[in-house]
């Protein structure tokens, strides 16, 4: 999953990019609302984390923009702003979820995974098909109740898939849940890493979709 994260105090930009790389997402990191609204604009995301207070263009700017757009990505506002009137006016404005500085890094990991979670259609935070389970909660997979590790990678390419069976994948689309802007791309890597899924999953789990792309048979 790739994430924008639009916070222009670098003390608490570096500790969100730092709590968020650990559990696995792909991370691009801006500092101001027109460099967000560039991105938002060019780039496709999972989730955006997004502080009101920014230089130059705000936070509710930037968020009322993209729903213009019709843009539907889920937003999550962290902000240090905590009246009652702002929450009302980020909600309104089109986030989907509102965090007030300081906060616990545990808890806005688990706001995260529910607004991803409800953008992708599912209730439940456990999902399995085809025998394979997920739990994005404890990054725990397993095939027919038994423990398989997959990489931090392998993760990032299978979750998209599982969550939507017979939707076909193309390489970009899965290079762009796997890579921030400054992370190196290699011209193989998901072919490497449909390949490990393939050798821990089983060989139907993942198939390839000549000239498309990758999709997770419906059943």
């Amino acid at each position: 999953m790739r994430l924008l994260l639009v916070e222009d105090d670098t003390m608490i930009g570096e500790a969100v990019l730092d709590a968020l790389r650990a559990d696995h997402y792909a991370v691009d990191w801006v500092r101001d609302g027109d460099m967000a609204d560039t991105a938002l604009r060019t780039e496709d995301y999972d989730l955006v984390l997004l502080d009101l207070g920014l230089p130059g263009r705000g936070g509710l700017d930037v968020l009322r923009s993209l729903r213009a757009r019709r843009n539907t990505v889920p937003v999550l506002i962290a902000t240090a702003r905590d009246a009652v009137g702002d929450r009302i006016a980020g909600l309104d404005a089109g986030a989907d979820d509102y965090v007030v500085k300081p906060f616990d890094v545990d808890e806005l990991l688990a706001r995260i995974r529910a607004l991803i979670r409800r953008s992708a259609g599912r209730a439940e935070p456990v999902f399995s098909h085809m025998g394979v389970t997920l739990n994005p909660a404890t990054r725990e997979a397993t095939v027919n109740g038994e423990t398989v590790s997959l990489s931090a990678r392998e993760w990032a390419v299978l979750e998209p898939m599982l969550q939507r069976p017979g939707v076909v994948f193309s390489r970009a689309q899965l290079e762009q849940k796997l890579y921030g802007w400054k992370d190196d791309i290699s011209s193989n890597a998901v072919e490497v890493y449909v390949h490990g899924l393939r050798k821990k999953l089983g060989s139907d789990m993942i198939q390839t979709v000549r000239g498309l792309g990758y999709l997770v048979p419906r059943q």
